[in-house]
């Protein structure tokens, strides 16, 4: 898995460290190296040390569970890794040589937990790197008070087996994570696709419906070889019309202005609606508003010809209406918040 995967699709979903519980575990991991560190250190004098040394690791632990991105950032990486070797330096310089018990280097414990982390989170190699700096800083200090590095080595190699166990724990996690959201995206995009089939057949039985119930009467009429009268005509001739505006201005098929649009047609007035998209992200409120001021200016219309045209995306007015009544040309405007603009005589 890369970094450019979104936030979403990292190993830290699948181990849960977005979670409650996670965040719990976090609070209880900086409590009680806190009380470690105040409880263990040499004295008042050793306090500067140990909360600096504390201060690190609990930002190292924060971080691990917090920063986005599967692996981690290389740059977040090195500074994790650098966290053990520092934070142990720290301590050992003042803790008293030989040391009363294991606990005074409590470092060790909380570097050993970030770097187990850190192979889960895909920086296995700076994990060991800073592992075996943090033992190394052990050995140096061990030399250096006459102890020998081997006993430095023997207090802090113990460390290494969680190190181990992480390790191998990765080499399986991390490719199962990855097989897992692949999964999850290829199900998506099926989910997509039959959800988009789904919808292209509703409306296609939408419309067959619709068909069947505004012509089948008409249609039965005509097959059956009667005489249509001039009302059947004219009714025809309306049906052939809103036919018409359901595929070429399928946004204007509001009931409203498609009764108005009718009836408005009824009276010999010409109706041309047109649609070109700029209303289809529209919100309902602002669609509904225009919507009805259409069907005002369609039942207020008695001769000539009326054009409704909903207008490209990202123009300036959303919808306009031509009126031509056989004396005076007007146009009307209407603005993306659904407002009328300033009617012009043209």
């Amino acid at each position: 898995m890369t970094a450019a995967r979104d936030e979403g699709s990292d190993v830290r979903d699948l181990l849960g460290l977005r979670t409650l519980a996670a965040k719990i575990l976090i609070i209880a991991y900086v409590l009680t190296f806190l009380l470690l560190a105040v409880a263990t250190a040499p004295g008042r004098d050793a306090w500067w040390a140990e909360l600096i040394a504390w201060a690190l690791v609990s930002a190292g632990a924060v971080t691990l569970i917090y920063h986005p991105g599967d692996p981690l950032p290389l740059p977040v990486g090195v500074s994790l890794m650098v966290i053990g070797p520092v934070a142990t330096g720290l301590v050992l310089t003042v803790v008293p040589v030989p040391i009363d018990g294991l606990l005074q280097i409590w470092t060790l414990g909380a570097a050993t937990a970030i770097y187990t982390y850190m192979c889960v989170r895909g920086r296995t190699v700076l994990a060991w790197i800073g592992m075996l700096a943090t033992l190394a800083a052990c050995a140096v200090w061990a030399e250096l008070t006459g102890q020998g590095a081997g006993h430095g080595i023997a207090i802090s190699a113990i460390n290494v087996a969680p190190l181990l166990m992480s390790t191998f724990f990765s080499w399986t996690i991390r490719p199962a994570a990855r097989g897992i959201y692949e999964l999850r995206e290829q199900t998506t995009i099926q989910v997509a696709a039959e959800a988009a089939d789904l919808a292209v057949l509703e409306e296609r039985d939408r419309q067959l419906h619709q068909l069947d119930v505004v012509a089948r009467p008409l249609l039965e009429r005509i097959t059956a070889g009667e005489d249509l009268s001039d009302t059947a005509c004219i009714e025809c001739r309306l049906l052939e019309a809103h036919l018409r505006d359901t595929l070429r201005a399928p946004i204007l098929t509001a009931p409203n202005v498609v009764e108005a649009a009718w009836a408005a047609r009824a009276r010999d007035v010409e109706v041309i609606l047109l649609d070109d998209h700029g209303m289809n992200d529209t919100p309902d409120a602002v669609r509904d508003r225009i919507l009805d001021a259409v069907a005002d200016l369609l039942d207020a219309a008695t001769s000539g010809m009326i054009t409704v045209r909903v207008l490209p995306p990202r123009r300036k007015t959303l919808v306009t209406v031509l009126h031509d009544d056989n004396i005076t040309v007007r146009r009307f405007e209407f603005g993306h918040d659904g407002a009328p603009l300033t009617r012009q005589h043209v």
